[in-house]
């Protein structure tokens, strides 16, 4: 793909003014130079261009935000003031892969007073004698010439500066947010707790009320049982009563029956 597509692909129908961030890595360049690219980006700080045949800076356009630069794996062989004057806060430089032979050619690098971190893996100047002490004698403002410092102390890190404090700021953030999630799931489980309780109690009462109920039922039945066997009791004195009739009422025939005889 042309570099010119890819830039329009990677702003999305945004605006160049709006891009802090550009990567371009593997794309087309015409003959060696920057296409596309313009001055519109005043607020680029990361910008990635590798492996894509670049010969020439020539055409790099003005960034005065930029802090980190990727070209590596391209033909770049000299022309490096032009970073020095369209690229002031640059920290971070990847020129690996390139056709850098000698410190000379990085002398232009001198102007970049906030440029950190270096980087010229697989380049010829890296064969020379002394290479490492040379360069940061040329360079003294650069803590890491390809990931170490002049103690051979590995980076910890190679983001530009800031987006590590941008990062740092998100982290607080997020841990903010999860104190905020984990306060509301306590609050949830006291809210649980406290319908456990309501449960419970709310149990204990249906209890006393089937008790209650249980006790009334239990009296309702006693109360009929008494009622039946008082039914029982008035029947068989009844019975008794029409008993005793009808033996006063045979004693008293016989009685007559004596007489007459």
């Amino acid at each position: 793909m042309e570099m010119e597509k890819r830039i329009n692909l990677e702003l999305r129908n945004g605006k160049p003014s709006e891009a802090k961030e550009l990567v371009l890595d593997n794309c087309r360049s015409e003959d060696g130079k920057i296409r596309g690219l313009t001055d519109e980006f005043i607020n680029l700080e990361f910008l990635s261009m590798s492996s894509i045949s670049l010969v020439s800076l020539d055409d790099l356009p003005k960034l005065p935000k930029l802090r980190k630069l990727e070209l590596s794996g391209n033909r770049v062989s000299g022309g490096l003031e032009a970073l020095a004057e369209r690229t002031p806060g640059l920290t971070h430089l990847n020129l690996s892969g390139n056709r850098i032979k000698d410190l000379r050619t990085l002398e232009p690098l001198k102007k970049l007073p906030l440029l950190k971190s270096l980087d010229l893996f697989n380049c010829e100047v890296t064969l020379l004698l002394d290479y490492r002490d040379s360069v940061f004698e040329l360079l003294p403002q650069i803590t890491y010439l390809d990931g170490f410092d002049a103690d051979d102390q590995e980076a910890l890190d190679s983001d530009p500066d800031g987006l590590e404090e941008d990062q740092a700021e998100d982290g607080d953030s997020s841990s903010e947010d999860e104190e905020d999630g984990e306060s509301d799931v306590e609050e949830d489980k006291d809210d649980d707790d406290d319908d456990d309780d309501d449960d419970e109690d709310g149990d204990e009462d249906d209890d006393e009320d089937d008790d209650d109920c249980d006790e009334d039922e239990n009296e309702e039945g006693e109360s009929e049982e008494l009622d039946e066997e008082d039914e029982e009791d008035a029947e068989d004195a009844e019975e008794l009563s029409r008993g005793e009739k009808r033996k006063r009422g045979h004693n008293y025939d016989d009685e007559n029956n004596d007489e007459d005889d």
